[in-house]
């Protein structure tokens, strides 16, 4: 109780002291507001009283001597210099709770669905202790995600961090959506950072759907606002996914895209003066992304399933936010361009992807068979233009013979329709029935083949002992 009294006074005492805190506006630098007087610390949310009565909000990004610079989060009509900058806040709470699901906010968690206000009396810091890597518990068991391919040959755990990456219009958005509607996680988090605002409801209604809505929490900022309100979302996203997680849930996040969000903080870097580096992204991105990304994963509690989406520029896998993000995740999901043409849903490229944590969770027969259909897709892709150019003879290798009949059965198996969700164990029993439909191919292939060549060295003795009777009887 006088710990919950001293809270209750240190919040008072702060958010007074906070009030107190003024500065003026000197001067407006692009993107940027600098003002004089104002000491306050990285973060800091401050408004901005303009000459017209009206207030704008604006967060604080940096310093340069004694002039602090902000970024507005709206936009920056009717601000002038001389205007009058107070501080409201020095760190972000948020609302948490049970009545945030089926709830769409923005990234200051406010709601924008028109379903009221929030009921949740519980508040949260964005800021959290980092967790040491001893207190998380190890991922041994699998979590479903409602797609065929990923849950039978890429694996992945609760708690496991994935990224799906692509270049745009290859399917991200309908692959989570999918994920969202069908994943055995008690909660999903969805954060759409950067996205179009036309996505936004096209996704909540279609891809979505009232069924995964119910069970999830979406934070929205489009590409239209400003960089620090799409790094709050991001953050906002991560914070009530750790809330719910401490409740002992499984929660699953997805993020699309983690690259705008890179783009964001490129964006305020550039403000603040940081040195461009590769592709002009400045250094506090490759810090921020590894913050953002460790924030998932398994403790005593519960766990956080992440799924983060990678736009991948020009198609080009090299380029800096994709190489950096292979390097952070715990496995990734290529998305090939020439599926989608070819109208493969979802157009997952299994020979490119990988899940890092599958071999622990899966059973030793699983394993094989993931690895016996990864093998044959290998095999006809090596051969695969022999076969379109007429140029492969069968019967020359067996294992080529068994990869040709065996595509037209294994493309079945990794494609499915788009609103169709598949279980865990239903994906498995397709893998494991695949696999030893495929061994009884293969089996009568060799038995045909020997019959062949029996049949073969038969035709052959014949000519032989019709020769030696003619030579007998000469």
């Amino acid at each position: 109780m006088v710990a919950t009294n001293y809270n209750k006074r240190f919040e008072l005492l702060r958010q007074t002291l906070s009030a107190e805190i003024t500065g003026r506006v000197v001067a407006i630098n692009g993107l940027t507001i600098e003002a004089v007087g104002l000491s306050v610390p990285v973060g800091a949310q401050c408004q901005i009283r303009t000459t017209i009565g009206l207030p704008v909000h604006a967060e604080v990004i940096g310093f340069r001597e004694s002039i602090t610079i902000m970024m507005l989060l709206s936009n920056n009509s009717g601000v002038a210099c001389g205007d009058h900058v107070s501080c409201i806040d020095i760190q972000t709470n948020i609302p948490v709770g049970q009545h945030l699901l089926g709830r769409v906010l923005n990234g200051s968690g406010e709601p924008i669905d028109g379903k009221g206000p929030l009921l949740c009396q519980i508040k949260q810091s964005m800021k959290t202790e980092h967790i040491s890597p001893l207190d998380r518990t190890r991922i041994d068991s699998p979590i479903g995600t409602g797609v065929r391919s990923i849950d039978a040959l890429l694996t992945c755990g609760r708690g496991q961090r994935m990224g799906i990456f692509s270049g745009p219009g290859v399917g991200k958005s309908v692959l989570l959506g999918t994920i969202a509607r069908h994943t055995s996680a008690d909660i999903s988090i969805i954060a759409m950072i950067g996205e179009r605002g036309r996505e936004v409801r096209e996704f909540i209604e279609k891809d979505l759907g009232p069924e995964g809505l119910a069970r999830s929490i979406v934070i929205v900022s489009t590409s239209d606002e400003p960089a620090p309100l799409r790094i709050r979302a991001s953050f906002l996203a991560m914070t009530i996914a750790e809330y719910f997680r401490q409740k002992n849930n499984d929660v699953l996040l997805l993020m699309d895209s983690i690259t705008r969000v890179a783009m964001a903080q490129r964006q305020i870097g550039l403000a603040v003066g940081e040195p461009p580096a590769t592709k002009g992204y400045t250094p506090s991105v490759f810090s921020l992304l590894p913050q953002l990304v460790e924030r998932c994963g398994k403790d005593k509690h519960g766990s956080i399933t992440g799924f983060f989406t990678v736009l991948v520029e020009g198609d080009d896998m090299a380029e800096p936010v994709s190489d950096t993000m292979r390097g952070l995740l715990d496995g990734h999901i290529m998305l090939s361009r020439e599926l989608a043409n070819r109208g493969h849903y979802p157009a997952i490229d299994v020979l490119d992807s990988i899940s890092r944590v599958m071999p622990d969770i899966v059973e030793e027969a699983h394993a094989q068979c993931a690895k016996d259909i990864s093998r044959l897709i290998a095999i006809y892709r090596d051969i695969e233009d022999l076969v379109n150019l007429g140029a492969y003879s069968p019967g020359s290798n067996p294992e080529f013979d068994l990869a040709v009949t065996a595509n037209p059965h294994i493309n079945q198996f990794l494609q499915q329709p788009m609103f169709e969700g598949i279980g865990l164990q239903q994906a498995i029993n397709d893998l494991l029935q695949l696999v030893s439909q495929l061994r009884d191919m293969n089996a009568a292939n060799y038995m045909t083949e020997n019959q062949q060549q029996e049949n073969q060295a038969s035709e052959n003795q014949q000519p032989s002992i019709g020769m030696d009777r003619m030579m007998a009887g000469i």
